[in-house]
């Protein structure tokens, strides 16, 4: 069949002692370790011919023998949805969304998404763990514009997803936040964990904190706002905006960790106040994301321009700021 592959694996003395499933993910370059202890559990991987569980600790002499399916296909369809594509080769997609669309599908979001809209573009698709859909690496919330990388095949899905693990992935984004900025640059480090009391939200204040850090710079400061670049050195959900709130400088438009942050207008700044609430959405820009190529292991840096919406708040700003100087 097509996509089915049948292997056999003898354990030397090198590989005594590992988990079962790290075994199988590293002799198999197309089979990612989450995958291997799916098969495992289903029973298509063997040991001596036993089933054995992902954490079974190999010995030496042991037979693993198994099959990798061909992918199922998913339960959501291919959508004619229209996407910036910035790059594609036979083991990755990227591409610049757009802000109001959801990533991933979803109970809420079962269409309409941009796994939708790549199962639509993507003719080529070798299928992830097991299923025949595009390999979603990193994710940007619903209203975060930016570059996105998805992959089209596990061997590319687990090389692209151990370089997030391990932080050798470079992402910047851009933000239009509340205020002035103290500093030209500075970073901040509180940990980050889900809300004590709101589990849709995550806050610096919480039960089980992760290490977070986020490095910012300022590229302009528009009176009553800031744009400033943005590096992450980790992942945490929410990150850029939280941590934003966190040092009383909430992203422009963010209806979650925004409102109470916000200062009074005051005479001079009133018209410039209104036209911050009107902004529909928060303005975070996934700017640039560089990556190694999980086939040629090359740099990759993409970026993605500016949004219209954000760049038209800056031109408003500025435009206000020369009427009345």
């Amino acid at each position: 069949m097509p996509g089915r592959k049948d292997f056999t694996i003898y354990v030397d003395k090198s590989g005594s002692g590992k988990r079962l499933d790290v075994v199988v993910s590293s002799f198999l370059s197309s089979c990612s370790r989450s995958l291997a202890a799916s098969l495992i559990h289903k029973g298509n991987i063997l040991v001596q011919g036993n089933l054995k569980k992902p954490g079974y600790r190999v010995r030496p002499g042991d037979k693993i023998s198994g099959t990798i399916p061909d992918p199922d296909p998913v339960c959501y369809s291919p959508e004619p949805i229209e996407i910036d594509i910035l790059y594609q080769d036979s083991d990755i997609i990227v591409i610049n969304k757009p802000p109001g669309i959801v990533v991933h599908p979803a109970p809420g979001h079962y269409s309409g998404t941009i796994v939708n809209a790549l199962l639509f573009h993507c003719r080529d698709l070798a299928g992830i763990g097991g299923e025949m859909r595009p390999g979603i690496v990193h994710r940007l919330d619903k209203d975060t514009s930016g570059v996105l990388v998805a992959a089209k095949n596990d061997s590319a899905h687990a090389f692209l997803s151990s370089q997030f693990r391990e932080r050798k992935i470079k992402k910047q984004y851009l933000a239009i936040v509340h205020g002035s900025m103290e500093q030209d640059s500075g970073s901040i480090q509180f940990p980050i964990g889900r809300h004590t009391s709101d589990r849709k939200k995550m806050s610096v204040v919480t039960r089980k904190p992760r290490i977070a850090e986020t490095y910012w710079n300022v590229e302009e400061r528009l009176d009553i706002v800031s744009l400033i670049s943005i590096d992450l050195k980790t992942g945490r959900t929410h990150q850029i905006r939280v941590h934003c709130s966190a040092i009383k400088h909430p992203v422009v438009g963010d209806k979650i960790y925004g409102h109470s942050r916000i200062k009074a207008p005051n005479a001079n700044n009133k018209e410039k106040h209104e036209i911050l609430k009107s902004v529909k959405r928060q303005m975070l820009h996934a700017w640039r994301l560089r990556f190694r190529h999980p086939s040629t292991n090359k740099i990759m840096e993409f970026e993605a321009p500016v949004p219209d919406d954000m760049a038209g708040l800056i031109d408003s700003l500025k435009e206000m700021s020369r009427r009345k100087a």
